[in-house]
């Protein structure tokens, strides 16, 4: 009777541990040898380190798990327990998610990083109301322009086929007068490589990411927004985890933000220099391109914005904007 009263505390034992330990999944759209994955990777590790394995999480790269479209509300069904999306994809579903699209509303690290934060209330607002937590956000390089021929003026883009990853770089190529088509990251190269696309804005680590400098040669320093990356966590799978381990996952959230931040402004140099070194002309826009751009592009999508993201959309714009 005593051994079998040891067998079954050991067996309880055992299920409870079984039960203590949990296996996430994360879903990406990106490269596994993108700077935001390579981070998503380190989080993971902090996240099981620091939770004494307690938690261990699947880093799914490349859309390998989910497409990027797909990604959201894949986090939002439990399907995975966290997902990295791009905000500004989820413009539609609400204004508030494009804001750090707007071109020329913030060209700066220290400028998005105060767009962040006048954002960052209403965004983890609105995910705890879709119930999803916001862990941590990491931006893109600024948006350069790519061009398949050198360019001096908006005019010389007219009626090139422009790649559109998201609303606002649709609307972008109405307000230019060129073609849009919807291509995701995952599926740039094979666009280029095919004809469909000829010209688009995007960070110098997609550029690179994607082989640009294979098939477009002309790199414009436009610095005209830096969109950022979120990651989400379904919010019944983090209350159903233990208090430390709750700790762990935020802590270890903290640091990829930091980190990704910096990490994020170092490498947009460094990318520059791997397109240049791969054939890549890297240029800054004439003073008429960017003049056109702002005037054309930024000033009116900022106006647009606001009327359509209301109060809400005009109290965050000037939360920033405040000196």
């Amino acid at each position: 009777m005593f051994k079998t009263s040891l067998a079954a505390v050991a067996l309880s034992g055992l299920a409870l541990n079984a039960y203590a330990q949990s296996k996430w999944d994360l879903a990406s759209a990106y490269p596994a040898a993108n700077f935001h994955t390579e981070n998503l990777m380190q989080f993971a590790k902090d996240v099981e380190q620091a939770s004494g394995g307690k938690l261990q999480i699947t880093v799914h790269p490349g859309a390998s798990l989910f497409k990027a479209p797909e990604i959201k509300r894949a986090v939002q069904g439990n399907q995975a327990q966290l997902g990295e999306i791009l905000l500004s994809a989820y413009e539609n579903e609400w204004p508030v998610f494009g804001l750090d699209g707007r071109p020329f509303l913030a060209s700066s690290y220290k400028e998005a990083q105060r767009l962040y934060q006048a954002q960052k209330p209403a965004l983890q607002k609105k995910l705890g109301e879709q119930g999803m937590m916001l862990l941590y956000t990491v931006p893109w390089q600024p948006q350069g322009l790519y061009t398949k021929k050198p360019i001096t003026s908006l005019s010389d883009l007219k009626g090139s086929k422009w790649r559109a990853y998201s609303p606002a770089t649709a609307r972008i190529a109405e307000l230019i007068g060129a073609q849009p088509v919807t291509v995701q990251a995952a599926e740039l190269s094979q666009a280029m490589a095919t004809g469909v696309v000829e010209s688009f804005m995007t960070s110098s680590s997609t550029g690179y990411d994607s082989k640009t400098y294979e098939h477009i040669k002309y790199y414009y320093n436009a610095q005209a927004w830096l969109p950022k990356n979120a990651v989400i966590v379904n919010k019944k799978a983090f209350d159903g985890l233990d208090k430390a381990t709750q700790d762990a996952v935020l802590k270890a959230a903290a640091t990829a933000e930091d980190r990704g931040w910096k990490v994020s402004e170092a490498k947009d140099r460094e990318y520059q220099g791997l397109l240049k070194k791969n054939g890549m002309e890297i240029t800054e826009p004439s003073p008429q391109l960017k003049t056109e751009l702002r005037k054309t592009v930024g000033t009116p999508m900022l106006a647009e914005w606001i009327e359509k993201a209301g109060p809400e959309g005009k109290a965050i714009v000037d939360t920033y904007q405040k000196p």
